[in-house]
């Protein structure tokens, strides 16, 4: 899809700071900044490079500060704010349009002066390049200067005004890294200065609101009056042979394979399967592929790879990357579980997860039907038994199957399904006992080994006869008859009535056990109490712990996180719960394609053609936490195709 951003949309730098772009390289690198071309977070860059594939990434490129130089007078391109009373750089002004296309492009108008600046990533390489066109409709000469803003920092972590820049030539060495830069331009070093930088929309949410960047060379291209220039810049991690023109037609050409490749017909789909790409990563430890959870603040998580891959890659047609991140997880799988998070440069992963595992047995059943793939599912079928001999038998984090045939999860401050906040040991959505949503799951396991195990030349007996037991004990127990909706935990505590979205899953696996009527009924008191156009709420408003906003410093945001905040990607469940409980009827999917006209604006909003992390509660619009989040884009892939097969397009 196209999205153009003109005059109306940037009038101040507060308006066109609303909005950003991302490009990434399949490698966990990436490039963005806000569509002003200014950075208003410490994790946006020009070139963010992975230094250990996928997680550890670092800055190495903050932003780039651009100068026209026309005659004696010389104005800013770029925008950016400081943090030391220096005087803003107010490029905005001068800015036509911001355009996005699969990659980004502005024009600028400056006094008889138009440039054009693009920006693109080479696939599989921590390489990243601007291109500037220079139109020069006057009679006198000008000149372009590109200053690149350093900081050669962990991505997250502020540069030390101590650390030392080596010059050498064509590349910069800082911080056991090497940056090298290519240009059709004029580069020369320059005398190292530092830059201190505000960023608006950290100082919003409680973070560090400023941070240094280095700079010690410049690159210039000169137009001759009536004259046409171009001036590209080329960074990256290694010896560079590409131009930036073969860059930029690389990743345009990719983008539109992908859209091409795509089975789905709808143009917000086909966006979303270009949005889905950016969050596929080759996984160094395993030589395979992962799905990152979003950017720019999350890494490897296995709970959201799960929640994100039967979208983002099955219903994308991508079967191949499915297959090699499912191995990759199969890979990890230690007592029953599958790690819940690959820490950022660490070797160890965390398995503090209830869901993941489970989670992953459905992506093996959806896989399956997709491709009917059975070497794979064989060379699951251990794992997937191990881990349903897990949780009957117990395994960490209090995971453990109870008499009646639920599963109980979480202890002391281990909090192991997705609203899994801790702060200062406070769990503001405690879940210990016997969360709804991971007893649909393990139900749903069960019946998948069920329908499987014959295939493996074994009895699904006990796996049925088990799930008959789930079945009887969670329509029992969880199921309130007067109210028409679901017990969010079992747990004797207050948080068991509350009324949350987690119970829309136990409408949407693919093995279900309430009764038609209970699912409508569910789907409707959802529809009732947490629907909003831009996802779920987490807590019904009527509920006193409803918290309508999210934002502030970290303590109050993870109080609100889960206690009312919108979530865009459990709004997919709900979709496919309406349908289901419709008879995936065309009236229903009528209603529901009438319901997702608003999904064009969602993408126009914060990171452009991405769905993001989190909106507040109480009337969200604006969106928050990872402009770009992959569990969000898949879970309404989902939806598309669901609506696409009922159809018949």
């Amino acid at each position: 899809m196209k999205f153009v951003y003109g005059k109306q949309d940037i009038t101040t730098l507060e308006q066109a700071e609303g909005n950003c772009w991302l490009l990434t390289n399949g490698l966990g690198g990436y490039m963005s900044t806000t569509a002003a071309s200014s950075v208003n977070r410490c994790d946006q860059g020009i070139l963010v490079s992975a230094v250990k594939v996928p997680n550890h990434r670092m800055v190495l490129v903050h932003r780039l500060s651009e100068e026209l130089i026309m005659g004696e007078g010389t104005e800013f391109l770029s925008a950016q704010t400081f943090g030391d009373g220096t005087a803003p750089e107010e490029g905005y002004r001068y800015l036509s349009s911001f355009v996005w296309n699969r990659v980004p492009k502005w024009l600028y108008q400056v006094s008889g002066v138009q440039v054009k600046r693009q920006c693109a990533m080479e696939y599989g390489a921590d390489t990243a390049a601007v291109l500037y066109t220079i139109e020069n409709r006057t009679a006198s000469p000008c000149t372009l200067r590109v200053t690149p803003c350093l900081q050669f920092s962990n991505k997250g972590e502020p540069l030390r005004s101590k650390q030392k820049f080596q010059w050498d030539g064509d590349s910069i060495h800082a911080n056991g890294q090497t940056l090298y830069i290519k240009t059709n331009g004029q580069l020369r070093q320059t005398v190292l200065t530092y830059e201190k930088l505000h960023y608006a929309h950290d100082q919003r949410d409680g973070r560090s609101d400023s941070g240094l960047a280095a700079k010690c060379c410049v690159a210039e291209q000169t137009v001759a009056p009536g004259g046409t220039g171009r001036l590209e810049l080329v960074f990256s991690t290694q010896p560079i042979q590409a131009t930036g023109t073969a860059i930029l037609q690389g990743m345009e050409q990719r983008q539109l394979m992908l859209e091409q490749n795509t089975p789905l017909k709808d143009p917000v789909a086909r966006q979303l399967a270009l949005s889905a790409d950016a969050f596929i990563t080759r996984r160094e430890s395993t030589g395979g592929k992962t799905i990152l959870a979003g950017y720019p603040l999350f890494g490897d998580w296995g709970r959201d790879t799960m929640i994100a891959l039967p979208g983002c890659v099955l219903a994308t047609g991508q079967y191949g990357v499915a297959r090699s991140i499912l191995q990759t997880f199969l890979a990890y799988e230690r007592d029953g579980l599958v790690p819940n998070l690959f820490p950022e440069g660490a070797s160890q992963p965390q398995y503090n997860t209830a869901d993941a595992a489970l989670l992953m047995i459905n992506c093996f059943w959806l896989y399956y039907e997709k491709t009917g793939d059975i070497g794979l599912v064989r060379d699951a079928w251990p794992v997937m038994a191990r881990i349903v001999n897990a949780y009957c038998h117990g395994t960490h984090y209090g995971i453990s199957m109870d008499e009646d045939g639920l599963i109980r999860a979480g202890k002391g401050l281990d909090q192991v399904t997705w609203m899994d906040v801790c702060v200062d040991g406070i769990l503001p959505t405690p879940r210990h006992g016997k969360p709804v949503e991971i007893n649909a799951y393990w139900y749903n396991a069960l019946c998948i080994l069920q329908q499987l195990a014959p295939l493996m030349g074994e009895s699904g007996e006990r796996y049925g006869t088990l799930a008959c037991r789930v079945k009887h004990a969670f329509v029992r127990q969880f199921w309130m008859e007067e109210e028409g909706w679901l017990k969010d935990v079992l747990s004797g505590t207050k948080a068991d009535g509350q009324f949350r979205c987690n119970q829309i899953w136990a409408v949407t696996m693919p093995f279900t056990m309430l009764s038609p009527e209970q699912e409508k009924q569910v789907v409707d008191a959802v529809y009732q109490y947490l629907y909003t156009p831009c996802g779920l709420r987490t807590l019904s408003p009527e509920d006193g712990e409803f918290h309508p906003t999210y934002g502030g410093p970290q303590r109050e945001r993870d109080m609100a996180y889960h206690q009312g905040t919108v979530w865009p990607f459990p709004l997919g469940a709900y979709y496919l719960a309406y349908l289901k409980t419709r008879g995936n009827s065309v009236q229903a999917a009528c209603e529901v394609r009438e319901q997702l006209e608003a999904m064009e604006a969602m993408l126009r909003e914060g990171c452009v053609g991405q769905l993001p992390e989190i909106y507040d509660g109480g009337n969200p619009g604006s969106s928050k936490g990872c402009f770009a989040q992959a569990w969000s884009v898949g879970e309404l892939l989902r939806v598309y195709e669901a609506l696409e097969a009922i159809e018949g397009t």
